[in-house]
């Protein structure tokens, strides 16, 4: 347990970042989720519009520190060839 005032005020803060990146990690899936149910439908026009809504959540993810940048990065290439791989 936190004993000294420094030590009390770190947990708060610990747990208000905690509350807020747990927000936001759930927003970004949620996102996801509507592009993957987008490219599960078949509608490309439908993913790509999901996809173009979910790219600027991911990357404001990484600026958050919420996600690596990496990973970020393999997730948007490999949903955007997936819907790309629709058209054809």
């Amino acid at each position: 347990m936190a004993n000294t005032p420094q030590s009390k005020k770190r947990a708060r803060q610990s747990e208000a970042r905690y509350a807020v990146n747990k927000a936001r990690r759930s927003r970004i899936r949620t996102y996801l989720r509507k592009v993957e149910e987008a490219i599960a439908s078949g509608d490309q026009t439908a993913a790509a519009e999901a996809l173009k809504n979910a790219q600027p959540e991911l990357a404001r993810g990484v600026t958050k520190g919420v996600l690596h940048k990496n990973t970020v990065a393999r997730k948007m290439s490999r949903l955007a060839s997936r819907v790309k791989a629709l058209n054809a």
